[in-house]
């Protein structure tokens, strides 16, 4: 195989991945106006379903312009050498190949971000506005920007430069070094992402003495489910769509509410939504997905380390001169057919573990507060009820509202 059939298959898996997008949002469109389900009738009034079917067109409509956009920009880059260039750039500041690479992706991510700016501003002040549900100030958009690019200097310069390190150092058993590092990050982010990282971005205060507390604290004696650390956070800082979540393991488990979902339910359905969180928790689903995480992580880093050497993958890019960073990227261009694959397979799981916790909540407290905060969420958020089969298939890593429904009233 030459570096220029390379370079074609490349082109050939961007080009065959966005079809297969295009025609997948394309059958989900065809569904925006369904008539609902008996079962889902009374999530909207007519007035609202036509906001939700707008708020669907508008955001298929605007999807359409940015992904096209996307890939003629992708595939102009590997067109014209984009690489190359770079490449060229960062090697003009030094000749250390880490420093190279730090500066080629710095200059790749940025640009990119940089391009892609004024299409989720527009996202966030236009369209979600529109719809009534943004709360961001332009201030907060640009420091979120500001804020992301420099978590990404720090902890993804941080990895990159010590994955290259492992690599000058060991040669093809760099993985192993690679894989150790990303699974002991993965699990520190695990633990500590909610006390290090989300007061970077939000406010985070402990659920205030009342009703709501003690009935969350009532359901978690009585399964048996040690809940010390209740916070809120202020969600409606950004957006007025809800969200709960737990994170971290033993002393540093913890549960955060958004401050949007406390106004949104009534107590009891607040206590069915973390009925469902404690079932993933008990179901084990958070460690499932943890180390599957990290295998996949592993099989990736693996066949990695088979290739990165072969100078074809740097010159299948137009880049002469091999380097890890440019081979790297060629690698990820070529593996994300595979990466689809792993990720449909995870969502297969994810609805697994979806209905599991459902049935949980069930089982340990109620259903039908959990059905009317799943209804009220999903009124809120405008969410599409009648999504294409194929579509749910691909894209979900939840059943869809109405599965959920059948599931929890068997």
């Amino acid at each position: 195989m030459t570096a220029t059939t390379l370079f074609y298959i490349i082109i050939a898996i961007i080009v065959i991945n966005f079809i297969v997008d295009k025609v997948l949002d394309a059958l989900n469109a065809k569904h925006f106006n369904d008539a609902l389900p008996e079962e889902l009738q009374d999530v909207y009034d007519d007035a609202e379903y036509k906001k939700s079917q707008n708020y669907k067109a508008t955001n298929y409509k605007f999807g359409l312009l940015t992904s096209t956009f996307s890939i003629l920009l992708t595939l102009g880059f590997l067109w014209f050498d984009g690489f190359e260039f770079v490449d060229n750039i960062a090697r003009n500041y030094s000749e250390n190949p880490i420093v190279v690479a730090l500066i080629f992706f710095g200059i790749i991510m940025i640009g990119s971000d940089i391009l892609t700016t004024p299409f989720s501003y527009y996202s966030t002040f236009v369209i979600e506005e529109k719809f009534g549900f943004n709360k961001t100030t332009v201030k907060t958009f640009f420091l979120d920007k500001i804020k992301g690019w420099l978590m990404m200097a720090i902890v993804g310069g941080g990895i990159l430069a010590l994955i290259i390190w492992f690599y000058q150092a060991t040669g093809k058993h760099f993985w192993l070094y690679a894989w150790a590092l990303v699974a002991i990050f993965t699990l520190f982010m695990n633990m500590f992402y909610s006390k290090l990282i989300v007061p970077l971005f939000n406010k985070q205060t402990p659920l205030e003495e009342g009703t709501l507390r003690d009935k969350i604290s009532t359901y978690a004696e009585t399964v048996g489910f040690k809940l010390d650390k209740i916070f809120v956070i202020d969600g409606s800082k950004r957006s007025t769509k809800a969200n709960a979540y737990f994170s971290g393991f033993g002393s540093e488990k913890r549960v955060t509410l958004y401050d949007t979902l406390i106004n949104d339910l009534e107590d009891e359905e607040i206590v069915a939504v973390l009925a469902h969180e404690v079932g993933h928790y008990k179901k084990k689903h958070i460690i499932f997905n943890l180390f599957a995480s990290i295998l996949l992580t592993g099989l990736t880093l693996y066949i990695l380390s088979l290739f990165i050497s072969n100078p074809m993958l740097s010159q299948a890019l137009g880049v002469e001169t091999p380097s890890f960073h440019i081979g790297l990227i060629a690698f990820g261009l070529l593996y994300s057919p595979i990466s689809e694959i792993t990720g449909l397979i995870m969502n297969v799981f994810s609805r697994k573990f979806e209905y599991q916790a459902d049935d949980y909540a069930k089982n340990t407290y109620k259903s039908e507060p959990l059905i009317t905060s799943l209804k009220k969420l999903s009124k809120n958020s405008l969410s599409n009820l009648t999504p294409h089969p194929a579509y749910v298939f691909m894209h979900y890593s939840h059943p869809t509202l109405l599965q959920r429904i059948g599931n929890l009233r068997k």
